[in-house]
């Protein structure tokens, strides 16, 4: 794929959660009551941590905080979908309503407290030039295209800005193993792939470090 052909861009910790028959009926309807909304937010909470600020475990966990509610609600649909790989997701993702997702997408969207951090500090200064300046070279455009100079999304397009450096060196590393699972259905994901095939570990590193800090 030719850079000047890229539109605007780009755990076991997880619990067995249980929905009872009451809370599906709620969350039928069109409308969400504040309890129900409350009860999903706390599920939430046990993994992807205190105002969805992320967690670092044995499997990383991502920040919520801060992500654009297109771009929340859209990654549940494709849960659902299987457009992406993740069964402890797909559990979560497949008995919220419509309504509920949308709910859950606005609840975090608001919040946004400070990173997590805890990647090097030495690698920020290269990530940041990689994330502003891209590698045109391997046809890999600046990632503030279309995450925004500020990493703060737009869109479908997530928010990267104090996302967890681990989760963002897997998910880039496996992006095939885990995004655009349906060829027959592809969406936004699909922009991703060449260019996370096309980065280095030591680069995804560096970009990961940067984006870990931003607030």
């Amino acid at each position: 794929m030719k850079l000047s052909n890229i539109r605007l861009a780009l755990p076991t910790a997880i619990l067995a959660i249980f929905f009872s028959a009451t809370g599906r009926a709620e969350d039928a309807g069109t409308d969400v009551s504040k309890q129900s909304l409350q009860s999903k937010i706390e599920y939430c909470k046990t993994c992807h941590g205190v105002s969805g600020q992320g967690f670092h475990g044995a499997t990383p966990i991502p920040r919520l905080a801060g992500q654009p509610t297109e771009y929340i609600e859209n990654q549940l649909r494709a849960f659902i979908e299987h457009r992406r790989d993740n069964r402890y997701m797909y559990t979560v993702s497949h008995v919220l309503s419509p309504a509920m997702r949308t709910a859950l997408a606005k609840h975090f969207s608001d919040l946004n407290p400070k990173p997590l951090g805890g990647a090097s500090k030495e690698l920020v200064a290269a990530g940041k030039k990689l994330y502003n300046e891209g590698i045109p070279d391997a046809q890999v455009p600046p990632c503030a295209t279309c995450h925004g100079p500020e990493a703060k999304g737009n869109g479908e397009f997530p928010r990267l800005a104090g996302q967890l450096n681990d989760y963002i060196l897997n998910k880039l590393v496996n992006w095939n193993k885990e995004r655009g699972q349906d060829p027959a259905n592809p969406d936004i994901s699909a922009i991703m792939q060449p260019i996370a095939h096309n980065l280095t570990k030591p680069q995804i590193e560096a970009i990961a470090a940067y984006l870990n800090y931003l607030e």
